[in-house]
């Protein structure tokens, strides 16, 4: 390692979606960075997230289209699933974008990779592969790993998580899946519709976070798919005999292979953070609204955020923000209030701001206006009427949408953007849409808002009839 310690703006530490967009802006802006990766560059959302399992969900649902081709007055046929070419396709779409996350790509632009563990030594200064490096500021993007729940016997147990469940090449006979949340709910749809049987255990109920109603379609679809769902049941001791078995809610489940889909854990172990005086506990690093730590050489960004959303584009925000005071000297602070969460079932279950619950407990008075898919022509061509929209108002503004239907995060777009800029509905109303598209459901939610203001009103009434005798 050639970097004099006193030449370096920034280091950043992490090589996932947070360090990736941090390094590559800071180091096009001018600044000489050095970023530092323990693993794999691309990190969790490339290797072992976001990326594979939307392509197995993608295969997936290509199957499924086979078995329901009748409806469309093709012959439906039951298909013969190749589980070792789906892997493969899964191992090529993360090749085909890895070369964008990768150490030559980033030495490109003029950041120094070094591949190895990074921990603090003193406030401003890290040790990496024996060697000392100092920089003006430190950024933390670590990332999160699986979070292991304390069952006893599941040490003894071969399990799988997300970060090896994609190594698979035979197919599960019987996929066991701890958690009921996104990547539970994801892949236990995405496996049974590739011909494994799955059962999914929830101490709860899945997507517990969501709006019920909209939960409740997803839960219909999981089980009509094949998915044995076990919610509101704890699992009280996990063994292995021929394969994986759990007793949860006094029945004992054998399988073939054991997920555990329990949820994340910020990593901030051996980073030596105490010594850089980074306040920090089980949640996370603790920061400020402009995700500064306790040192204020040091930010933190992403996963490893005490608090913060877990998603590859809030990684991606926060970079924004402390590039923003970091390179160019401005104020700035992160906003999680209107962060948009999509779970990749089918139907896809997408939501930005408040559920209709939460905006009942913030707001004596809302309003919540739906739309049902059955009525968009689109969905009707598509066969795909199954899911609504809920606008939910206070005060005539947005301060929700929940979305429930095929390709529902796409539909989600507008309103991320109608809310972050605070456009009133007037001028959503006046869009024009090509039609017949499934967007137009936005559209439709806003047309109702206004009709219900417009027709029927004796005011609106009295002054289009006074309009027209004005008129000549």
């Amino acid at each position: 390692m050639t970097t004099d310690k006193n030449d370096v703006d920034l280091i950043v530490i992490g090589a996932g979606a947070a360090g990736l967009s941090m390094a590559s802006g800071a180091v096009q802006m001018g600044l000489r960075v050095v970023l530092v990766e323990g693993r794999e560059m691309g990190g969790d959302c490339l290797n072992y997230g976001c990326v594979p399992s939307k392509a197995l969900i993608a295969a997936a649902g290509q199957a499924q289209a086979m078995r329901v081709a009748d409806k469309f007055g093709i012959k439906a046929v039951s298909p013969q699933v190749d589980f070792n070419a789906v892997m493969e396709h899964v191992a090529d779409v993360i090749a085909q974008i890895a070369p964008h996350d990768s150490v030559d790509r980033f030495e490109g632009l003029g950041v120094q990779v070094i591949l190895g563990h990074a921990r603090f030594t003193g406030a401003d200064t890290i040790q990496v592969n024996g060697e000392s490096l100092r920089a003006r500021r430190i950024v933390l993007a670590t990332g999160s790993r699986p979070f292991v729940p304390d069952i006893p016997g599941l040490d003894q147990v071969d399990y799988l998580t997300n970060e090896t469940i994609f190594d698979l090449r035979a197919q599960p006979d019987h996929l066991i899946i701890l958690g009921g949340g996104p990547i539970g709910t994801e892949l236990a749809q995405a496996f049974a519709r590739l011909g494994s049987q799955v059962t999914l255990i929830e101490r709860g109920t899945i997507l517990k976070r969501e709006d019920p109603e909209a939960v409740d379609l997803v839960r219909q679809a999981l089980i009509a798919d094949g998915v044995h769902l076990r919610e509101n049941v704890d699992v009280e001791q996990a063994g292995k005999g021929a394969g994986p078995w759990v007793e949860a809610g006094g029945e004992r489940i054998e399988g073939s292979h054991l997920l555990v889909a329990t949820g994340r854990a910020a990593t901030v172990d051996g980073l030596g953070l105490d010594k850089a005086g980074v306040d920090h506990d089980a949640k996370g690093i603790k920061v400020d609204a402009s995700l500064r730590t306790s040192n204020r050489k040091v930010y933190a960004i992403g996963d490893v955020v005490a608090d913060a959303p877990s998603f590859t584009h809030v990684a991606g925000y926060h970079a924004g923000v402390v590039i923003r005071q970091v390179v160019l000297g401005l104020p700035a602070k992160a906003d999680h209030s209107l962060i948009p969460r999509v779970t990749y079932a089918a139907p896809e279950l997408a939501q930005i701001g408040m559920t209709e619950a939460e905006a009942r407990q913030a707001h004596d008075d809302i309003q919540v206006i739906r739309q049902e898919m059955s009525a968009n022509d689109r969905a009707r061509a598509d066969r795909s009427t199954t899911g609504w929209m809920k606008l939910i108002l206070h005060k005539g503004k947005p301060v929700g949408v929940t979305i429930v239907a095929p390709h529902g995060g796409e539909m989600l777009a507008p309103w991320a953007q109608a809310m972050a800029a605070k456009t009133r509905l007037s001028k959503l109303s006046g869009m024009v849409l090509p039609y017949p598209t499934v967007s137009e459901l936005a559209k439709s939610a806003v047309g109702t808002y206004f009709s219900g203001k417009l027709f029927g009103n004796p005011w609106v009434e009295r002054a289009a009839r006074l309009i027209q005798r004005i008129i000549p």
